[in-house]
């Protein structure tokens, strides 16, 4: 068994690449502050529930009626094609006079809020590998 077939890995995993791709985005945003008519981009917050979509497929999760007395349930609705990661334009607070909506300040913002969550990430799985390491240790050795 790998750490990539716990569903807290796979998780962690996407969050963490998500991460990943906001970072290059931000970049990009920054390299293109004063190009004419560049519009600022940012990602989609990744949720849960587009993780458990993603995971699923573009149906989502269904669940599994493995009992006469469970009750039925309904099928996710299907919204076609779903990508975690997909860019949006984000609401410009001053666009200059050639149309390019970047705000440094802003993206050094996301910048650091990203950075933040890269090493909530980054911690939470270090934690989460330790506690795999003690439990499968030997008792006392």
């Amino acid at each position: 068994m790998i750490a990539d077939d716990l569903p807290l890995f796979t998780l962690l995993k996407g969050r963490l690449g998500h991460l990943n791709q906001r970072q290059r985005l931000i970049g990009q945003n920054v390299a293109n502050a004063d190009t004419p008519g560049y519009a600022a981009r940012d990602l989609k917050g990744f949720t849960f529930a587009d993780a458990l979509r993603a995971k699923g497929g573009s149906d989502g999760v269904t669940t599994a009626r493995t009992n006469a007395a469970h009750l039925q349930g309904a099928a996710p609705k299907a919204n076609g094609p779903h990508s975690v990661w997909s860019s949006k334009l984000t609401p410009d607070s001053e666009t200059t006079l050639d149309g390019n909506s970047v705000v440094l300040e802003e993206q050094m913002i996301k910048m650091a809020e990203s950075r933040a969550d890269y090493d909530a990430a980054v911690s939470f799985y270090q934690k989460s590998m330790n506690l795999i390491r003690m439990a499968a240790r030997r008792p006392g050795g």
